[in-house]
Parts: C-alpha cells; sequence; structure tokens
C-alpha cells in the first residue's frame, strides 16, 4: 500500500526535560482564595497597596466572566490550579550560583549560551520566582534599569512601579487580567533613559517546570524619550496530563521619537493554558513592532495590544502560528490609532495541521483624532491537511473620513498542482513541500534575532514522507 504524505508535529524533546518536585519545592494549596492570596502577598513580603490590590484583583475576577467567544476554556478549572510554586533558592547574579538542577534545565535550552554571544541581559524564572538576573555592565553604564520585578517595586523606581502597574491594562478589562492582579509573581522591571539605545537584545526566560500549576510574571517597560530597546521573551514547559496555566501581563511604555521591538517565540506544553496580555502606549514619532511566533499550548488566547497616542507614531506587527493535534490557538492583535498621521502594517501566518486550529484577529480602531492615518493587514493561512481549520476575523472601526484602510486574508491548503510542478523539475517530493511552507514562514524568521530564528526554524521543521495523497 502507497504511503501518504505527513507532517511530523512540532520536536518538542528539549523542551520536555523535568525536574521531580522535592523538599526543596514550597508549593501553595489549589485554588484561588482571599486566604491564598494574601499568603502569596506575605510570601513576596508586598507593600500595603500592593497587598490591598491584589485583594481588590480578586474581587474584580470573582465579578467577571470568562470571554463568550473563541476557544474552549471550560476545562481550566481554577481549582486545581497551584498559583505559586517556588524552589527554596536566591536569586543569584551568576549562573554557577543558579542550583545545578534547574542550572541544567536553562543549559539545555541554551539561555546561558544566547546571554554569552548576544545578549546585554538575561533574566530567567523558573516557576513562580526568578532564579538568575544579570545585565552587562556597559550597559548598566548607560543608565539602564534591567531587574526582577519584585526588586524594583521595593527599589529607587518604587514609586514609578507603583504610578504605572497595571495602568497600561486595567484589571477590569478581562477576568484573566484580574487573575494575574491578584496573584502575579516574577517578572522583569526595564527602563531605558532618554536618548539610550540599547544596542543589544535583553532578554527574559520563563520555565513553567511545575505540574497543575500557574505563571503569572509581570513585564513593564519603560522606554523615554529617543531612546530605543530590543526585548525578547521565550517561554517553554514540560508537558504533564493536567492542565497547567499561563497569564503574564507585558505593559510597555513608548516615549517621543523612540523605537521598541517586543520578540517572542512561546513552545508552551500542550496541557497549557496560555491566556497572556499585552499592551503598549507609544509616543509621537515613534514605533512600537512586535515579533510573535506561537507554537506550543493546548489553548491560547494572545492578542498583542498598541495605542498610538502620538502624532506620526507606528505600529508593527509580525507574526506566526503554527497549531498541530489538540491545539486550539487563537491569536492576533489590536491596534487602536488615536493621533493624526499614525500608521501600522500587519502581516500575520498561521500553520495548522492534524487537527489543529488557528484562529486570527485583528483589530484595528481609528478614533476621530486618527486623521490621515493609515492601515494595512495581511493574514495568511495555510493548512497542511483536510482534517484541520483556520480562521480570519478581521474587525475595523474607522472614525475619520481620511483614514486609508486594508485588509487582505487568504486561507489555502498546499497546492499538489505546485508540488506536481516542482517535481516535474526534478524536485523531491519532500522537498518540495519542505520549500513550499518554509518560503511561507520565511518573513517572520527574517525578523527574528538570529538565534531565535534557528530556534522557530526548528519547531516548524516540516519532515515529509512518501508521496502526495
Amino acid at each position: 500500500m502507497e504511503e501518504k504524505t505527513y507532517v511530523e508535529d512540532v520536536d518538542r524533546s528539549v523542551y520536555d526535560i523535568r525536574n521531580e518536585e522535592g523538599d526543596n519545592v514550597y508549593r501553595i494549596h489549589q485554588g484561588l482564595t482571599k486566604e491564598i492570596v494574601m499568603k502569596i502577598s506575605e510570601e513576596k513580603n508586598d507593600p500595603q497597596w500592593m497587598r490591598d490590590f491584589r485583594l481588590k484583583c480578586l474581587d474584580i475576577y470573582n465579578d467577571l466572566k470568562l470571554p463568550n467567544w473563541g476557544a474552549d476554556i471550560s476545562d481550566l478549572n481554577m481549582d486545581e490550579i497551584a498559583t505559586y510554586v517556588r524552589t527554596n533558592t536566591k536569586m543569584a547574579n551568576t549562573w554557577k550560583d543558579v542550583p545545578k538542577e534547574i542550572k541544567d534545565t536553562f543549559e539545555q535550552l541554551g539561555i546561558p549560551q544566547a546571554e554569552r554571544e548576544s545578549l546585554a541581559g538575561v533574566g530567567a524564572q523558573y516557576d513562580s520566582e526568578l532564579v538568575y538576573h544579570n545585565v552587562r555592565k556597559e550597559v548598566e553604564d548607560q543608565g539602564v534599569i534591567y531587574t526582577d520585578f519584585e526588586s524594583a517595586l521595593r527599589g529607587p523606581y518604587a514609586d514609578l512601579v507603583k504610578e504605572k502597574f497595571m495602568t497600561i491594562i486595567k484589571p477590569e478589562e478581562h477576568k484573566f487580567a484580574a487573575l494575574h492582579g491578584a496573584v502575579w509573581s516574577g517578572g522583569s522591571f526595564v527602563y531605558v533613559p532618554k536618548g539610550v539605545d540599547v544596542g543589544i537584545p535583553l532578554q527574559s526566560y520563563f520555565r513553567l517546570n511545575a505540574a497543575g500549576a500557574g505563571q503569572f510574571e509581570h513585564t513593564l517597560i519603560i522606554v523615554e524619550d529617543g531612546a530605543k530597546l530590543h526585548f525578547i521573551e521565550g517561554c517553554s514547559a514540560p508537558k504533564y496530563n493536567v492542565n497547567n496555566l499561563h497569564a503574564g501581563l507585558v505593559e510597555i511604555v513608548v516615549g517621543d521619537d523612540a523605537t521598541m521591538r517586543y520578540s517572542t517565540i512561546e513552545n508552551w506544553s500542550k496541557n497549557m493554558y496560555n491566556l497572556n496580555s499585552k499592551k503598549a502606549i507609544v509616543g509621537k514619532n515613534s514605533k512600537m513592532e512586535w515579533v510573535s511566533g506561537s507554537f506550543g499550548s493546548h489553548v491560547s488566547y494572545l492578542y498583542p495590544c498598541t495605542v498610538l497616542n502620538g502624532e506620526n507614531s507606528h505600529m508593527e506587527f509580525t507574526g506566526i502560528t503554527f497549531a498541530g493535534e489538540g491545539q486550539n490557538l487563537d491569536t492576533g492583535l489590536k491596534v487602536i490609532q488615536n493621533a493624526p498621521n499614525t500608521s501600522s502594517a500587519v502581516s500575520t501566518k498561521s500553520i495548522s495541521k492534524g487537527g489543529g486550529i488557528c484562529t486570527t484577529r485583528s483589530e484595528v480602531v481609528i478614533t476621530a483624532k486618527g486623521e490621515n492615518s493609515k492601515s494595512a493587514v495581511s493574514c495568511e493561512s495555510l493548512m497542511i491537511d483536510d482534517i484541520s481549520r483556520s480562521d480570519t476575523i478581521p474587525a475595523m472601526d474607522i472614525r475619520t473620513n481620511t483614514a486609508d484602510v486594508g485588509h487582505e486574508a487568504t486561507i489555502g491548503r498546499i497546492s499538489d498542482e505546485a508540488v506536481f510542478y516542482m517535481m516535474a523539475r526534478g524536485i523531491p517530493e519532500e522537498e518540495a513541500k519542505t520549500m513550499i511552507v518554509s518560503g511561507f514562514a520565511e518573513n517572520v524568521s527574517k525578523e527574528l534575532p538570529l538565534e531565535y530564528a534557528v530556534e522557530m526554524n526548528n519547531l516548524i521543521r516540516l519532515e515529509m514522507k512518501g508521496s502526495i495523497g
């Protein structure tokens, strides 16, 4: 019998490294109660205002309903999730001081090597707390602050953190923003002073090792006028047969005449509910760039939002999503163009196979203040087989007659005719299909730093075998 063409799933073997929980691990009781929230606050030695804020967020969480659209998350039961898990270790500033079993995990993921070769600073979070944080001296000498969030909460920038914390994404925005506000732990604070160009990227890597747990890191980035920063976020987890939850939150402030790029490679395991929130507020003559790769998770809800509040500000979004068997990845973006002469350019790609579902949602809002603004949105989807699904759901809310807005969407399968055409010119079938898929994803990999482009290409490398069928 002739063998049918198939595509291998993403090879996740390196991400499925796991450490067994031992006596050196503290795990809070499962569930979400006032007592649990207070215990987290006590563990973290919060200032009083943060303790009060957490309890306010818990009330908001209890009042809000789950979204009635998007992927089904009814199997996510907070009574079965431990919202705080940490090893009994202090954060280190050198890798040699990180506990061996944790250090070995990050070594296998390539984080220390990436830091040595191409990064200006790294924060590494393991479960609910950072275990390592460091920044190059030459970057520190420029006045750049890159530290763990808890240190920022109590250090010289405490007033700034208090002023900005969850004001860009308010807890009332949705149920999981409120959840985050109640139980957040870990994350990074970045402050780039006026006129400083951080020429080498900073990176935070989030690793959730514990089964049946949640990770709720908070990232706050402030890029002052005329400054420039590239921040990279990586995340992964081993696979378990119980649900895990990721509900991190990223808040970004971009001043005038500044540039901010935020790159993400997300490779959570297929038992993960990834319900992450990201939002940037952008000043005049500034640029906000998002580069996003979503490859893991059982279910994802991920829609980075950009508010262009300054005249002549610009947003670019480049993203790719890969959904295999058992995955329902609901991703996209939102942009609010709230000043004259703003512009946005969006390019998304999705690949689905093995019954995987990709949904791309884009929302463009141009307010009455957005005279002479422009937006171009392109969404392309590729289905490898006839049991997968891909949907594109655009929304446009335009409140001025002087805007120039366009949307283009294409959904299709790998064409047997295209494969046959290439084979007729001497290219083997496996190579022909690989070339088609690689070409489809190429514009995203070109936007990533080299080491992450390599990782992305490894994650979506498609092994072809057999004949067309």
